[in-house]
């Protein structure tokens, strides 16, 4: 599984397959995230299915879809409102990890120090230079 330790509370990852959910609660991580849309791509495993085997392995599960090129103000409030409430390290993923990170970094400016969201941004391997812009 290809995945992107973002901080030590959160990673992103593209798509996720049912058999991945049992390795993501052996990293240690408590609550999974998509940010996919039901039937984004043909073949895509189904949020039903991912938050079934999610809670049966005891990780929580939240589904917060964007569709690509879209990033409604409300689904980085979403994210920021979510992860303040939450407990434990998050593992979220879309298509590509980037929505995931994308949100988790605009959801994070204003609640910790912009140079340190970019600088996770970009240690875990994502160009954003957007983000430069809240510098």
């Amino acid at each position: 599984m290809d995945y992107k330790v973002v901080t030590d509370q959160f990673a992103v990852a593209p798509q996720i397959s049912p058999e991945n959910i049992e390795q993501i609660k052996s990293l240690g991580y408590k609550v999974v995230i998509n940010n996919r849309p039901d039937e984004e791509t043909p073949g895509q495993p189904g949020t039903d299915d991912i938050r079934s085997l999610c809670e049966n392995a005891g990780l929580e599960y939240y589904h917060l879809p964007i569709m690509s090129g879209t990033l409604p103000v409300e689904a980085i409030d979403q994210t920021r409102e979510l992860l303040n409430k939450i407990e434990g390290p998050v593992f979220a993923y879309c298509r590509s990890g980037t929505r995931s990170i994308t949100l988790w970094a605009l959801s994070q400016m204003g609640q910790q120090p912009s140079d340190k969201v970019i600088s996770a941004v970009e240690n875990a391997g994502y160009d954003l230079p957007f983000l430069h812009n809240y510098r």
